[in-house]
């Protein structure tokens, strides 16, 4: 199964504070631990919401946000894409990380839907042109 692990913001990642050298090492290891044991798939830091925007949507209007946003604990300074064998796999992977923050931190691990997860609505040329997309993907 693929997982996403959220690293949530925190005031200082908000605040663009940079990442310091002992942390950069420090997760250089993990993600090669990560990347051997053919766990991690991808991952990215994310700049902070001053520099990002959102997109709402209320029936056919868009309206465009510029950040920063509020609520910081709820905001993704990071993400990394795992592919594991169970949820109580990721989860003993994210207990070994490196705490991603100065202070206080927190991952959130989502499962991601999978093709089979859709059920009959995802009809067999939806899921063709699903896989003719990802391998255009793959091949960028």
């Amino acid at each position: 199964m693929r997982v996403m692990v959220i690293v949530k913001a925190s005031p200082e990642s908000e605040a663009g504070a940079p990442a310091s050298t002992e942390m950069l090492e420090a997760m250089g290891r993990y993600n090669e631990e990560l990347v051997r044991a053919g766990v991690m798939l991808a991952g990215e830091g994310l700049h902070p919401s001053t520099k990002g925007k959102r997109v709402r949507f209320s029936g056919s209007q868009r309206t465009v946000v510029d950040g920063p946003f509020t609520e910081t604990k709820e905001l993704i300074a990071g993400f990394w894409l795992w592919q594991v064998r169970s949820m109580d796999e990721a989860v003993e992977w994210a207990r070994r990380c490196p705490n991603p923050m100065p202070g206080e931190s927190e991952l959130e691990l989502r499962p991601v839907f999978e093709a089979d997860d859709f059920g009959p609505e995802l009809t067999p040329e939806l899921r063709a042109q699903e896989e003719r997309l990802r391998a255009q993907a793959a091949d960028r």
